[in-house]
């Protein structure tokens, strides 16, 4: 058995950004609304997650009252800020205090090139429900811009727009957690391959837990570009709900004359859809003895447990 990989996280942002939120929404199955009651993080709130069997996020989620920012900073720097592998900063869209919020910013970055000069910086601009429809990409488009015009050249920094209302949230934190999968190139070609001899439209890996997409293939296009991220939210609430009445979520059958999607799981840690347009794939029997083909497959290759 492979040896696990730890990897450290850290999770920032001044206080009521709403990074505790999104960590519960993502790892500790709360439902959006549920985040309402949880209390300011105090200092550092360590969670170790098991991901895909092998792969361990050492979380990270840091207070953001001025003053644990000060101590971090100055006290904590090396133990805060050594051997990072990501660090995720949320801004608060509808925050007051933008010279504050930046300020703080730049000194975080500045003591990650310091301490972790191959770190990876995703910048999450949180909130943007608050935003109206009509300019929000043009709100999130500036700010994008004033926060990127904060770093050197050297660390690679990404934002994304993120609301715990929509699946925004859950792009994201697919695209964060994709970064940290090894070996996705063969993991994808392997399922782009399987795609393709079973003649499915679409076939989507998640991992089970928390949902968030590792891998996917296309055969046939779809207009829709955030269609797996709003998968992975209907999905995740579908199992909460499943679990408010004490029953047990194994799968979800979807069907109808024009398409099929199955989702069940396909090892301990990910799951799998599978998505058909071809009328002579729309048995549930064939589409499941292909699953099973394929999990073979990958547990002979070693790739996920």
């Amino acid at each position: 058995m492979a040896s696990p990989m730890t990897k450290k996280v850290l999770l920032m942002g001044r206080s009521g950004s709403g990074k505790t939120s999104m960590r519960s929404i993502i790892f500790a199955d709360y439902m959006a609304r549920d985040t309402m009651r949880l209390s300011p993080t105090i200092d550092v709130e360590y969670s170790h997650v098991r991901f895909l069997g092998n792969l361990h996020l050492h979380l990270w989620d840091c207070g953001g009252q001025d003053d644990f920012y000060r101590n971090y900073l100055e006290h904590m720097r090396d133990h805060i800020f050594r051997s990072v592998e990501l660090l995720i900063y949320v801004f608060d869209i509808e925050s007051e205090e933008q010279g504050s919020d930046f300020s703080q910013f730049a000194d975080v970055i500045e003591a990650v090139e310091q301490h972790s000069p191959d770190a990876r910086v995703y910048v999450l601009v949180h909130k943007m429900d608050l935003v109206k429809e009509d300019v929000r990409k043009a709100v999130f488009s500036e700010k994008e811009a004033s926060i990127l015009s904060q770093a050197s050249d050297h660390l690679r920094i990404q934002c994304f727009r993120t609301s715990i209302w929509d699946e925004t949230l859950y792009r994201a934190w697919s695209h964060i957690v994709y970064s940290l999968v090894p070996n996705t190139a063969l993991l994808e070609s392997h399922l782009n391959e399987y795609c393709t001899i079973c003649g499915a439209d679409e076939v989507v890996l998640f991992e089970s837990t928390t949902f968030l997409v590792i891998a996917h293939a296309t055969c046939i296009p779809h207009s829709d570009t955030h269609r797996f991220e709003k998968i992975s939210n209907i999905i995740k609430q579908f199992k909460l709900s499943c679990r408010k009445v004490q029953a047990h979520f194994e799968g979800m059958l979807v069907q109808h004359h024009q398409l099929i999607a199955l989702f069940e799981n396909l090892t301990r840690s990910t799951a799998i859809m599978f998505i058909s347009s071809d009328p002579d794939l729309m048995h549930t029997a064939l589409i499941s003895s292909n699953v099973a083909q394929f999990r073979a497959q990958l547990k002979i290759c070693g790739l996920i447990g």
